[in-house]
């Protein structure tokens, strides 16, 4: 066998390996979800729909998940507001300091996600938004927009510029260039930066719980509450539920940024 086999060969064998380490404990979560026992257990004694039932009859699960959707949607929508030009000024302006903007704007990617929880509910605090299902919204949307100007920003270092050139030369607006030129161009990478702040949004859950109280407790801290008060199976169900959420956003994700890689090359010269 030749060298570049066996390299091979070992290299699918080690993917093999940390797929399966990563994705078996994901897997084990649904027979668990479809027991017809009264708590967790491998393996099941049997299986049920009960605890999917559940979901539908308890209305503090339904109730949290609509919050969820709703703080992770306008969060999302306030990020892409807020990133999109923040991208558009950072890949394409020349001012000094421009790397401290972008560090400071990026600053909640890197910051312990307790600090920021801690940070948000003195700042809510002091103007008397704590419990607000405002105050979860804007604290979701500081962590999101250094996603969505992260994704913009990589698609703008690929830009060809000569096309907003072309378009002002035609007599463009700023406006319409931005409509007409720049977002259909970058639009992949806008839809995936907002993607992964919607699952950032949605999956949070130590801010949520900071800043949260019963009336507005979202999807993940219910499920945090869950796991401390008493295990129930509902959780596992609960939990099927969004990785089947999450694949489906990620292989979303993955062919938009396919599909960015072949708008690029054909506009490439």
């Amino acid at each position: 066998m030749k060298a570049a086999t066996m390299r091979s060969v070992a290299m699918y064998a080690y993917s093999g390996i940390l797929l399966a380490f990563i994705l078996v404990p994901l897997l084990i979560i649904v027979p668990m979800s479809l027991t017809s026992g009264n708590s967790l257990a491998f393996p099941t004694p049997g299986y049920s729909l009960r605890w999917y039932q559940e979901l539908i009859d308890d209305p503090r699960w339904f109730s949290s998940f609509v919050n969820s959707v709703v703080v992770a949607s306008v969060s999302t929508l306030l990020s892409c507001l807020l990133g999109i030009p923040a991208a558009i000024g950072l890949a394409w302006g020349r001012f000094p300091g421009k790397r401290v903007v972008y560090a400071i704007v990026a600053a909640p990617l890197v910051a312990p996600i307790v600090i920021v929880g801690v940070a948000a509910f003195s700042f809510f605090a002091s103007i008397g938004l704590t419990g607000s299902r405002w105050a979860l919204i804007l604290a979701h949307t500081a962590l999101a927009v250094p996603i969505v100007l992260t994704t913009v920003t990589a698609s703008l270092a690929g830009f060809d510029r000569t096309l907003v050139r072309a378009a002002a030369s035609l007599g463009a607006g700023s406006a319409t260039t931005f409509f007409r030129v720049i977002l259909p161009m970058i639009a992949p990478s806008v839809i995936s930066g907002a993607i992964m702040a919607f699952i950032i949004s949605f999956d949070e859950v130590v801010v949520a719980s900071f800043l949260t109280t019963g009336e507005q407790r979202t999807l993940p801290r219910m499920i945090f509450s869950g796991v401390r008060e008493s295990i129930s199976p509902a959780i596992a169900s609960v939990a099927v539920l969004l990785v089947l959420l999450s694949a489906i956003l990620l292989a979303l994700i993955g062919w938009l940024q396919g599909r960015g890689a072949r708008m690029r090359s054909r506009t490439a010269p």
